[in-house]
């Protein structure tokens, strides 16, 4: 008898839906039904933040209203540093996820109120409180001082819709030098390592040095003197001093001065032909070459 020949698939394999060769996330869902915080596809999946933005961002939206999300309190709760946890949330305020005011209490106290919006340009809340007028503000004289002087964008006021925060322009990328000095790669380090003698709220770290080394080396690339460039950098410090790194680096970018143009070539001065003593009278000439003067050239006299 010849060998059946089985061509149907063995109920196990039929019954197998997944794919031979997986490609791709595979979800495991389970129902959330406690402790849980419904996020918008548009921060989880958001094309132009960092996931260092979006990490904070989500975290501070499951927390209840009053906790602490300040910087330094998030660099105790995780492991990345305070610069990072500070820029991610300065991400945040420029797409406004995050808004963060200095409000002054009743008592004189000067706070920070920051408020987190699950979806950028929803309606705030009746219950948050909202930030003072600008006039409020300017009364109170309370310093309101940005990292560099910027224009706001302002947008019309219209009644029951939240007034966007002020987002402050991009920042320009640094400068590269044109060639690889060494000197002025030296010059830079030394230049921004001294800026705590300066003012001691100019503290960089490491990393912050590195990148803004090839930024102060473009600068003497374009012939600035050192002492030139630090008035620059340490010129009229905002008070509170919170991100010296971001604000040295977004005057770096902004104040670049240009290039010199090339100096005009020197023309050429002639000089007088040297001293010669005539072969014929002994008497001093000017010649390009020894010989006799004027008086005793015999050549001269016939011509006349």
């Amino acid at each position: 008898m010849d060998t059946q020949q089985i061509t149907a698939p063995s109920r196990a394999t039929a019954g197998d839906r997944r794919p031979a060769t997986p490609s791709g996330v595979i979800h495991v869902n389970t129902r959330h039904t406690n402790r849980y915080t419904v996020i918008g596809n548009h921060l989880a999946q958001h094309r132009e933040m960092s996931l260092v933005a979006i990490g904070p961002a989500v975290h501070i939206q499951s927390l209840p209203a009053g906790a602490k999300i300040g910087i330094k309190f998030l660099a105790d709760r995780f492991p990345e540093s305070e610069t990072r946890i500070a820029a991610a949330l300065r991400e945040l305020e420029g797409h406004d996820y995050l808004s963060r005011t200095r409000e002054r209490t009743s008592g004189g106290r000067v706070i920070t109120r920051t408020v987190s919006y699950n979806q950028p340009g929803g309606d705030v809340d009746r219950l948050t409180p909202k930030p003072e007028p600008r006039a409020e503000r300017k009364r109170q004289r309370e310093p309101m001082v940005p990292a560099m002087p910027a224009p706001a964008t302002v947008r019309a006021s219209v009644p029951g819709q939240r007034a966007a925060p002020p987002v402050a322009p991009p920042l320009p990328p640094l400068a590269e030098p044109q060639a690889l000095d060494l000197a002025h790669h030296r010059a830079a380090v030394d230049l921004l390592v001294s800026l705590r003698r300066h003012d001691p709220r100019l503290l960089l770290s490491e990393d912050d040095i590195r990148r803004l080394t090839p930024a102060v080396a473009a600068w003497l690339e374009r012939d600035a003197h050192p002492d030139a460039v630090r008035r620059t950098l340490v010129a009229d410090l905002p008070e509170p001093l919170k991100y010296p790194a971001g604000l040295l680096a977004r005057r770096l970018a902004v104040l670049l001065p240009p290039a010199l143009p090339a100096a005009p070539a020197r023309e050429a001065v002639r000089r007088p032909d040297p001293l010669q003593n005539c072969d014929g009278c002994d008497r001093a000439f000017r010649a390009p070459e020894p010989g006799e003067c004027c008086d005793c050239r015999s050549d001269l006299w016939e011509a006349a």
